[in-house]
């Protein structure tokens, strides 16, 4: 694994009984890029980002994350890692700044203060410190979910549906954000995502999954030539309608 290689996946599998979620995905990250994980409902995406969380075991395979074998040493890493996703509430009767101290303090952030008086700035959480997670529009919780994600300035960056229930300008605004953040600090993200635009724009490579298989992968704008289209979202129709073959 190389200095740069923030994750190394082989021959990556999980396995529910017969079902099989995810079949032999290979892949590797470096610092500094964004990965897409793309596919329709039920494709092995969120298997994939529950295995790199540590959430679940695969059946077979091996995961290398910041230069650690995952499935024997994730807890040197953990603290490194972040996600965020519309789909998992935080706990409702505290703050969003509750939250967010909390998880400060899990990861070991040092003047948490500070750290979340600069994401409210930059997210728009300002007025929403001392409201109710639980009270928050989905908007709110989306923007209020990125911040916990960000607090401890991850190296590995996991996302699901960043921007799902926001408005079209809040979004545009989180996605420049997120754009910024992974420049600047030579984080690895890993996107996964059913908004093709968000994925064409944010995206340096992606993977394209299809009923826990790899598909195809490469650049958008390599996709999008191979399969003579003009935008993502007609190749991603292509493969989720079985038209398109490797």
């Amino acid at each position: 694994m190389s200095a740069a290689s923030a994750v190394t996946v082989t021959d990556l599998c999980k396995r529910y009984g017969a079902v099989t979620a995810l079949a032999s995905l290979s892949f590797s990250l470096e610092s500094g890029q964004v990965l897409g994980l793309l596919g329709g409902n039920g494709a092995g995406k969120t298997t994939t980002l529950a295995m790199l969380m540590g959430l679940l075991l695969p059946s077979a395979g091996s995961i290398q994350v910041l230069g650690e074998d995952f499935l024997r040493h994730r807890y040197r890493v953990l603290a490194r890692i972040n996600f965020s996703s519309p789909y998992v509430d935080l706990p409702h009767r505290l703050t969003v700044y509750e939250n967010l101290r909390v998880y400060a303090g899990l990861y070991g952030v040092r003047r948490i203060g500070a750290r979340i008086r600069e994401l409210a700035a930059d997210l728009d959480l300002g007025e929403l410190l001392k409201r109710p997670y639980g009270r928050l529009s989905a908007g709110q919780k989306t923007r209020a979910s990125l911040a916990k994600a960000l607090i401890n300035r991850p190296s590995l960056l996991l996302l699901d549906e960043p921007t799902a229930s926001l408005d079209p300008d809040t979004a545009d605004r989180l996605r420049t954000y997120l754009r910024d953040y992974q420049k600047t600090s030579g984080a690895a993200v890993v996107l996964a995502s059913h908004n093709m635009l968000e994925v064409e724009r944010l995206c340096d490579d992606i993977i394209m999954l299809r009923q826990g298989r790899l598909f195809d992968r490469g650049a958008p704008q390599m996709l999008i030539a191979k399969y003579g289209r003009e935008t993502l979202e007609e190749v991603f129709l292509d493969m989720a309608r079985g038209r398109s073959q490797i």
